[in-house]
């Protein structure tokens, strides 16, 4: 799609009305469009959602479905002689700092960012971040998430300690970002699976679309099945 703005609707010269209701309507455009980057399509859930009816593809390991399973299927997922990007879910062997997800991606272009506040036996929210390109939305991650979970409606005081405590550690910088969502060709995407901080990376075929498919995390701590965390722990006051 071509970005640049277009001349064919630009009143003409000398015409004081035309040109205020042109910058009337710049504004209001412009305007929605800074309310859409300051949302960034921000998705807080305590379980993975049901695929849509249209979605096809997904990322990320099926509740209930041994890890051990996805892993494999991650792996394989990765062969091929393409060279065309591929959406892909990257999954870390430890919960990482939103400040160490630049160098994590080894250059990839970061597309989503999970946040998960890991606490014992206390079922924390999952919050996928959808991020622009460049590093800084990345980092910013944490914030982002931190402010979606303050906006949340909460039905029962659990849920209200449970949300104070996940914003309090994100908005600390917290090392709790479980995975991220990148754009990369198999050969990068195969050397990204390589270092030592990831667990697994797993790629869609090329013709996937954006916005076309689920995903869910493979959280640090899921080790045979993988199933909901419990919930039957105190929660922390910090």
């Amino acid at each position: 799609m071509d970005d640049s703005a277009s001349f064919e609707n630009m009143p003409a010269a000398g015409s004081q009305a035309d040109e205020s209701r042109f910058s009337m309507r710049n504004a209001a455009v412009y305007g929605i469009a800074a309310i859409g980057a300051v949302i960034l399509l921000v998705v807080a859930f305590r379980e993975p959602a049901p695929a849509s009816a249209v979605t096809t593809d997904r990322l990320g390991p099926a509740p209930g479905e041994q890890v051990e399973q996805y892993l494999a299927d991650a792996r394989t997922s990765l062969d091929g002689g393409d060279t065309d990007p591929h959406w892909a879910l990257v999954s870390f062997t430890e919960y990482l700092t939103p400040q160490q997800l630049p160098a994590a991606a080894e250059g990839l272009r970061i597309s989503g960012v999970i946040q998960h506040v890991p606490v014992d036996r206390v079922q924390t929210p999952v919050i996928t971040v959808a991020t622009p390109g460049g590093d800084e939305p990345a980092v910013k991650s944490g914030e982002a998430a931190a402010g979606l979970v303050a906006a949340q409606q909460v039905r029962d005081q659990r849920s209200a300690e449970i949300a104070r405590l996940t914003e309090s550690r994100l908005r600390a910088g917290c090392a709790c970002t479980a995975g991220i969502v990148v754009r990369g060709s198999l050969p990068e995407l195969r050397d990204l699976a390589t270092q030592p901080d990831i667990r697994a990376v797993q790629a869609l075929p090329a013709d996937a679309v954006a916005g076309r498919f689920a995903v869910s995390p493979l959280l640090p701590g899921s080790s045979n099945t993988v199933t909901p965390n419990p919930d039957d722990g105190p929660v922390p006051s910090e």
